[in-house]
């Protein structure tokens, strides 16, 4: 396809607007550098008329039975399984993501239905008292209009964790991705309104920074869940500040593994650099840094070592590809930065060049695994979100504890070892979100996603997830 096909036209069956204004959005494609897409910035006062209408259109919504409210938004989202194979290849194009994994249809599903299950209990009324003198109970109502700004990494998994929810729960739904994957706001609005979800109760809006920091200023919602960096988590803070508006943030990451000396050696290798370098490494909870004991840390690098070197670096449209371009080249160059000053700090270089000749210097990016770092090196301390990971040998579980909380993030932290127990009491020790065995780089909906330190605040899907998208209401009544 051509930027002038894209361009205001008809993108796998999107309508695109009119493009007559002159501010645009424009997602640039990591595979070529070429305009993907491109659409209109709202103007502060059409985004308010159209939030307007999704809060009258909230009132109707909230009002009907938790039942309706569940199927439809489990036909929207089967609604959404049914555009993959248009998906795939538009998610390739916008953000580099090899066509060979698909779409995020089987997380988003997972995700979505799993919260559909729980909404009836987890929504029901606390009843404190009902006897012949009083009923007492809490009621969890819906906040009204919810804002969610998504990220590009996995622009319909993120979304899904407060879309989803947050309609169940009775609420209207405004929806602003990133720019980089421009075109996901309107295939999930699109999907919802196929599948019988009310106009103009979830909405996509096309909107710079400048113009959603004016809206939230201006109180124009009533919750709002940001998933990006922590630039940008500031940049919302300040904006809502002093409306007290409800803010959930998920930011950055700089997750840990720790390999203990009983752990499945084979697994351990596998999975941790899958979690290090799936999705090119732009995986919200992937490993950026790994301990590993001293008795397994020569086989465990032997392990990585080999199993990176396999890998295909190339066009995500191309079967054969492993690895596809970072989603921008600005991106890559913060990788490309962190780990030649580690390099020049002592850091040795495992994977050989020559296997990853598509590396071009700009967004196309190889895979690479580093020895010999430490604390003091910007990729064990600073978020990388790439192919990158640096690998440090451990003499015991509190060294490794104490370097897994060096960090100023804390989303999640992976141990290997075949004793639960000794898990557990590590992961009490442990400044993070999330605890994961002899798992990595998953999100698991029945459990609270959430984060501490500078990787954010609240807290995502689980029966916590509703919580944070309603408030609670009391109600004392004394019987005559």
């Amino acid at each position: 396809m051509t930027a002038a096909s894209l361009t205001g036209k008809s993108i796998a069956g999107l309508k695109g607007p009119d493009t007559s204004m002159t501010k645009m959005l424009q997602c640039i494609s990591p595979i070529d550098g070429s305009v993907f897409a491109e659409r209109p910035v709202i103007e502060p006062a059409a985004a308010r008329e159209i939030l307007a209408t999704a809060r009258d259109a909230q009132r109707a919504w909230a009002a009907r039975p938790l039942a309706d409210r569940v199927a439809v938004v489990r036909a929207g989202v089967a609604r959404l399984g049914e555009m993959q194979a248009e998906m795939v290849p538009e998610l390739a194009h916008m953000m580099g993501r090899p066509v060979r994994y698909g779409g995020e249809f089987g997380g988003t599903n997972e995700r979505a239905s799993y919260m559909a299950d729980i909404a009836e209990t987890a929504l029901a009324p606390i009843v404190v008292e009902n006897s012949d003198k009083f009923e007492r109970r809490i009621m969890r109502e819906p906040h009204g209009l919810v804002f969610v700004i998504a990220p590009w990494n996995y622009p319909y998994m993120t979304a899904i964790n407060t879309v989803a929810p947050a309609l169940i729960a009775g609420n209207a739904v405004a929806l602003k991705h990133a720019t980089q994957t421009l075109l996901v706001g309107e295939r999930m609005v699109r999907a919802f309104e196929e599948a019988g979800l009310p106009k103009g109760l979830f909405v996509n809006l096309f909107l710079d920074h400048g113009t959603t920091e004016a809206l939230i200023g201006t109180r124009e919602f009533d919750f709002i869940n940001f998933t990006g960096s922590v630039g940008g988590g500031r940049a919302i803070e300040r904006a809502a500040a002093g409306t007290f508006t409800g803010l959930g943030l998920e930011l950055g990451g700089k997750d840990p593994g720790y390999v203990m000396e009983d752990a499945d050696l084979d697994a351990a290798a596998d999975t941790l650099i899958d979690g290090a370098m799936f999705n090119s490494g732009q995986c919200c909870c992937g490993i950026e840094r790994i301990y590993v004991h001293e008795s397994l840390y020569d086989a465990f690098i032997e392990k990585a070592v080999a199993i990176v070197s396999g890998y295909k670096l190339g066009n995500p449209m191309e079967e054969a590809t492993t690895l596809g371009p970072m989603a921008h080249k600005r991106f890559a160059a913060l990788v490309r930065e962190q780990t030649k000053e580690a390099v020049a700090l002592g850091a040795t270089p495992l994977i050989d060049p020559k296997l990853f000749p598509e590396d071009d210097g700009g967004a196309y990016l190889m895979p690479q695994i580093l020895t010999g770092v430490s604390h003091e090196m910007r990729v064990m301390r600073e978020e990388s979100f790439g192919p990158v990971v640096g690998i440090m040998k451990v003499k015991d579980d509190a060294e490794a504890i104490r370097l897994m909380n060096d960090s100023d993030f804390g989303l999640t932290a992976s141990l290997w070892t075949k004793d639960t127990e000794r898990a557990a009491a590590i992961g009490v020790q442990l400044e993070t979100g999330t605890v994961f065995m002899n798992r990595a780089d998953y999100l698991d909906p029945g459990l609270c996603w959430t984060g501490c330190k500078d990787t954010g605040r609240g807290g995502a899907l689980s029966v916590i997830g509703f919580q944070n998208l309603t408030r609670p209401k009391s109600y004392h009544l004394k019987k005559a």
